[in-house]
C-alpha cells in the first residue's frame, strides 16, 4: 500500500522532501497541496479516485446491468443496500478514511395515489386501471364505483364494517351490493421489476358520489416489497455473490 502510494505522488511530480497535506477552502471543497523545504506550496490532483457524485438510475434493470459490466471498481467488493422500496444503492467497502463510497442511486418511478382522500368515480376508475395491479377486490370496486347509482348513494347501509350501495344492474334495474372490507389490492409502490405488493385497504363511499381507499396494514407491505426487490437483485446478480464481489444488505 506504501509503495502504491509512493509511486502515485512520484508520478504527481511530488519529490521525497516535499510533503502533502489537505486543506478545505471557502467552498468546502478539499485540495491537497505540495510544500518543499523553502515553504512554498502547489496544488495537485486529489489523491484519491472516489467518486464525487453518484449516478443516478430509476429502474434495477440498469443497476444491474452497471454491476455486470464492472466497469469501475473492477474486481474490489461492493455491496448493494436495499434503503426501502424506493430506493436501492451501490457501495464501496469501507475506504481508509472511514467513509463509503457511493457509485450508484437507483430510484423507483412511483405513480401517486391520493390515499385516504376521497375522489369522485371517474377519478377511482382512473387509477383502479391505471396503477393497481389486477386483483379480484380491485376488479370489484371497478364494478360497484362504475355502476353506483348517485341518487342512492345517500341512503348507504354501513354497519361498520361493510357498506351496501345501490349500483345500476341493468337498463331499468337496481340492485343492493355489499362492499367488501378489507380490500386486498397491489397498487405500484415499488420498481415495476418485481411483484408488487399486496396489503390490506379500508374502502369508503359517501354522497357525491365519493369514494377513499386506507391504508389497513399498518405499512407491513414495505417489508414484502423489500425482500421481493433482494431477491430480484439475488437472482440477477447470482454469480457476482458466489464470487464474492457483490453484498447484498436489506
Amino acid at each position: 500500500m506504501i509503495k502504491v502510494a509512493m509511486e502515485y505522488l512520484l508520478n504527481l511530480g511530488v519529490k521525497p522532501d516535499e510533503r502533502v497535506i489537505d486543506i478545505v477552502d471557502k467552498d468546502g471543497q478539499t485540495r491537497n497541496l505540495v510544500i518543499d523545504a523553502d515553504g512554498q506550496h502547489r496544488e495537485i490532483a486529489s489523491l484519491d479516485n472516489n467518486a464525487k457524485s453518484s449516478l443516478q438510475l430509476n429502474t434495477l434493470t440498469g443497476l444491474v446491468d452497471y454491476v455486470k459490466s464492472e466497469l469501475e471498481r473492477e474486481g474490489k467488493p461492493l455491496f448493494l443496500h436495499v434503503v426501502d422500496e424506493e430506493e436501492v444503492v451501490l457501495k464501496s467497502t469501507l475506504l481508509s478514511n472511514g467513509e463509503r463510497e457511493t457509485l450508484v442511486s437507483a430510484n423507483a418511478i412511483v405513480p401517486k395515489f391520493a390515499y385516504g382522500r376521497f375522489l369522485d368515480t371517474e377519478e377511482l376508475i382512473i387509477a383502479f386501471q391505471s396503477i393497481f395491479t389486477k386483483t379480484d377486490d380491485r376488479d370489484t370496486l371497478l364494478k360497484v364505483v362504475g355502476n353506483v347509482k348517485e341518487e342512492n348513494v345517500r341512503e348507504t347501509g354501513d354497519d361498520g364494517f361493510s357498506q351496501a350501495v345501490t349500483i345500476k344492474t341493468g337498463i331499468a334495474s337496481s340492485n343492493d351490493v355489499l362492499v367488501p372490507n378489507p380490500v386486498s389490492l397491489a397498487p405500484f409502490r415499488t420498481f415495476l421489476e418485481v411483484e408488487q405488493p399486496a396489503s390490506d385497504f379500508i374502502f369508503r363511499m359517501k354522497d357525491g358520489p365519493v369514494g377513499a381507499i386506507f391504508g389497513a396494514d399498518g405499512g407491513a407491505w414495505r417489508n414484502q416489497a423489500i425482500a421481493n426487490v433482494r431477491d430480484y437483485l439475488q437472482e440477477q446478480l447470482s454469480h457476482e455473490i458466489n464470487i464474492g464481489r457483490i453484498t447484498i444488505i436489506a
